[in-house]
């Protein structure tokens, strides 16, 4: 697997994924019927953002990062980020490595932590991951997030020391 740069190629890859996932209405706050342009503006950052694909050795898209400033001014020196693996690529390890590569990219910055601002708390297999890769929950929001098949459940914030 490779993880290299996101270009405007690559968007027609990403953009079924994207449409899917968030249409789901289980992980994300986007609105599930975002439109295109608008995925795509939320998505392909600019600097001092940066959108990464993984790709596998023929090319393929495996799943996508966005990575940024959490917050600006006076705050920007914490990380955020964003990931989406296609579901038909689950269970190879992308999601961990586009973890990885998000937190060494945020190191080699210059950030000093790596914040995620709404881990909803059903998706226990991103929490595991992110606790797995030195992340903790600060916080709950109790009931921030309405998952589609399970009600309301709690929206966390988790957090890590670069």
């Amino acid at each position: 697997m490779l993880i290299r740069e996101a270009n405007a190629a690559d968007w027609p890859a990403i953009w079924p994924f994207f449409r899917s996932i968030v249409r789901a209405g289980e992980t994300y706050s986007y609105p599930v019927d975002i439109d295109e342009p608008a995925a795509r503006a939320l998505w392909m950052l600019q600097p001092p953002g940066r959108t990464v694909v993984a790709v596998d050795d023929s090319g393929a898209v495996l799943g996508s990062a966005k990575m940024n400033p959490n917050q600006m001014g006076n705050a920007a020196h914490v990380a955020g980020a964003g990931f989406m693996v296609d579901p038909a690529h689950r269970g190879r390890g992308v999601g961990r490595a586009l973890g990885e590569h998000a937190l060494a990219w945020a190191r080699t910055e210059g950030y000093r932590a790596m914040q995620f601002n709404a881990v909803v708390a059903a998706n226990t297999g991103a929490v595991a991951l992110w606790q797995s890769l030195g992340f903790e929950i600060l916080a709950t929001v109790p009931e921030g997030f309405h998952h589609p098949a399970k009600g309301y459940v709690g929206l966390h914030i988790m957090y890590r020391r670069l």
